[in-house]
C-alpha cells in the first residue's frame, strides 16, 4: 500500500514538473485606463519618479518603505531604487526611454523577495479630450518562475495592482487638472 502512494506521488509530482517546463518562457501583463486630461499632464507623473507615491499601487502596501533616487530627476536615466516589507520586496527601477507625452520604458531590477529583471513601459495616446493609458511588463520565467505560475495567476496579481494604480492615477492627474 504504501508503496502504490510512493508511486502515485512520485508520477504526480512528475506529471506536475512536466507541466511546468512546458509553460511559455514569455510573459506579458498589461492594463489599460483613459484619463481626461491631455497627455503630458498623464506623463509628467509616470516620468518623474518622485512622483510615484502619489499614485503607485505598491507605496500604499508599504507605506514605509525606503525610496531612494539617482540621475536626473525625470526622464532617461532617473533611477528609484526600493527597500520595503515583503509586498514590497526590494529592488530598483531605470527609465531606459523617454519620449514626451507619449513613451517610457523602464528596466525593473527585483532584488527580494525574488530576483528578476523586467521591462515595464507605458504608453499614451491622446484623442483630443483624453489620454490612453497602457502599463504593460514583460519579461521571461524560469523554471520556478513557470512553475510558480501554475500555483498563482501573476496576470490577475499584478494586473490587479496595475488596475488600482492606473485608477489612482486617474484621480490624481483628474483632480490636479482642474
Amino acid at each position: 500500500m504504501l508503496e502504490s502512494i510512493l508511486i502515485l506521488i512520485a508520477v504526480a509530482a512528475s506529471l506536475i514538473l512536466i507541466i511546468a517546463a512546458r509553460q511559455p518562457a514569455e510573459f506579458c501583463i498589461a492594463r489599460t485606463a483613459s484619463i481626461k486630461a491631455p497627455a503630458a499632464a498623464v506623463f509628467t507623473y509616470v516620468n518623474d519618479l518622485h512622483k510615484w507615491d502619489a499614485w503607485s499601487p505598491w507605496a500604499k502596501l508599504d507605506p514605509q518603505a525606503k525610496n531612494a533616487y539617482e540621475g536626473p530627476l525625470s526622464g532617461t536615466g532617473a533611477v528609484m531604487r526600493w527597500a520595503g516589507n515583503r509586498n514590497v520586496g526590494v529592488g530598483s527601477m531605470t527609465i531606459i526611454e523617454s519620449r514626451p507625452d507619449n513613451y517610457i520604458q523602464f528596466k525593473l531590477e527585483f532584488l527580494k523577495p525574488f530576483k528578476a529583471t523586467n521591462r515595464a513601459e507605458f504608453n499614451f495616446e491622446f484623442d483630443g479630450e483624453n489620454t490612453t493609458v497602457t502599463w504593460r511588463m514583460t519579461g521571461t520565467n524560469d523554471f520556478v518562475g513557470k512553475l510558480m505560475g501554475l500555483l498563482m495567476n501573476c496576470d490577475k496579481m499584478v494586473g490587479g495592482q496595475f488596475e488600482k494604480g492606473l485608477v489612482t492615477l486617474k484621480s490624481v492627474v483628474e483632480a490636479s487638472n482642474i
